[in-house]
């Protein structure tokens, strides 16, 4: 005798979510859709243990009506059993993004991709599709804006490196996090022919139809603004750099009353660490940091409620209505993350969020 899944009414941050057929929701690192009156969630397919970590099976798509409840749709983009291809299995897949494209009638997705372990590759792969379940086809992989100076920075600074800045970096050793020695103005120029690293990573629509694809760079110690070509298939050249130096990664964008709103995390691998709120009139910048925009105990806002932002997804059909999605790791058993979503309330129009254990979109009513 088969069980029926009881019928989800209200999210509750941190427990098992089950889709229709009550199965837990594998859809980590992620991000939504909405398109023609439905919502898909995309994310890492996670299998047990700390293999679960790398791709062994692709991206995850989920569809849904009235953000409870979740269809399983299957895998949107299947790895691959070449060896020799790019998204091969056991590469690293992460935080994938789609987004509809009006003009080209396609649907795009871009992730962070690393062949090895070591996170060296620091590169995008970008996906297309039909329809929005997919099957998506992987196109190719690269390191954005190559050849293409920042926006932002001075002339001075747009030209190769000399020999003491190449010693300089002998010797360094990145592993993504922070540190005091950190040479804020040489590796964006380091990679300027072959392209700028990008980890981690978010796709947005601005309301003009242009996208931008917002990824951590520079061995993580600098935050780039990209705009995408027409197509979305690309990056087009224009790209800012933001905030220099200060390690910002699981970036998130949303937009409200024509100012920009950017949450992040700092870099401390799969250890949870205190979001950070920036906030701009343009995209390009300038951009202001806003301190952590968590409210409660100690515990929760040092930890932003032991969680790392993926996503922040606007809620079709109501005003003033935005839920931050966030992922609570679980390295050691990577199928048992879970995921966190808030609402995003305002003070003096500045987002905050504040724990909840249960809630429903009659909040924003």
């Amino acid at each position: 005798m088969s069980l029926i899944p009881a019928r989800v009414s209200e999210f509750r941050p941190g427990e098992l979510w089950p889709d229709q057929r009550g199965v837990h929701i594998n859809a980590h690192g992620g991000g939504i859709l909405f398109h023609e009156g439905i919502y898909y969630w995309f994310g890492e397919h996670k299998i047990d243990g700390t293999a679960g970590n790398n791709a062994e099976v692709g991206v995850h798509v989920y569809s849904s009506s009235d953000l409870y409840q979740w269809k399983d749709e299957g895998i949107a983009l299947e790895v691959s059993a070449d060896p020799a291809s790019p998204i091969t299995r056991g590469c690293v897949l992460e935080r994938p993004k789609v987004v509809y494209n009006r003009r080209t009638r396609k649907f795009v997705m871009w992730f962070h991709l690393e062949k090895g372990s070591n996170y060296s590759t620091a590169k995008s792969g970008v996906a297309v599709a039909d329809l929005p379940t997919g099957p998506f086809q992987f196109l190719h992989c690269l390191r954005p804006n190559a050849g293409y100076w920042p926006s932002n920075v001075p002339e001075e600074l747009k030209k190769p490196l000399d020999d003491k800045e190449r010693a300089q970096l002998d010797g360094v050793k990145f592993d993504g996090g922070s540190f005091p020695e950190y040479p804020t103005q040489i590796i964006f120029r380091r990679d300027f022919a072959n392209g700028q690293m990008a980890r981690d990573m978010t796709l947005f629509v601005d309301d003009d139809g242009s996208a931008y694809h917002v990824y951590s760079s520079e061995e993580n110690g600098t935050l780039h603004i990209s705009q995408l070509s027409d197509d979305y298939l690309s990056s087009s050249g224009r790209y800012a750099r933001i905030f220099p130096g200060r390690f910002h990664e699981a970036p998130t964008l949303m937009k409200r009353r024509g100012t920009y709103f950017l949450f992040s995390s700092g870099c401390t691998g799969w250890n949870p660490n205190a979001a950070r709120l920036s906030m701009a009139k343009s995209l390009l910048g300038p951009w202001q940091e806003m301190g952590n925009p968590c409210r409660g105990s100690e515990n929760q806002t040092a930890t932003t409620f032991n969680s790392q932002s993926t996503f922040v997804l606007p809620v079709a059909n109501k005003e003033d209505a935005y839920i931050f999605m966030a992922d609570r790791w679980r390295a050691e058993n990577a199928i048992d993350g879970r995921y966190i979503w808030l609402p995003v309330q305002f003070d003096n129009d500045v987002p905050f969020l504040e724990w909840k254990d249960r809630w429903d979109l009659k909040f924003f009513a």
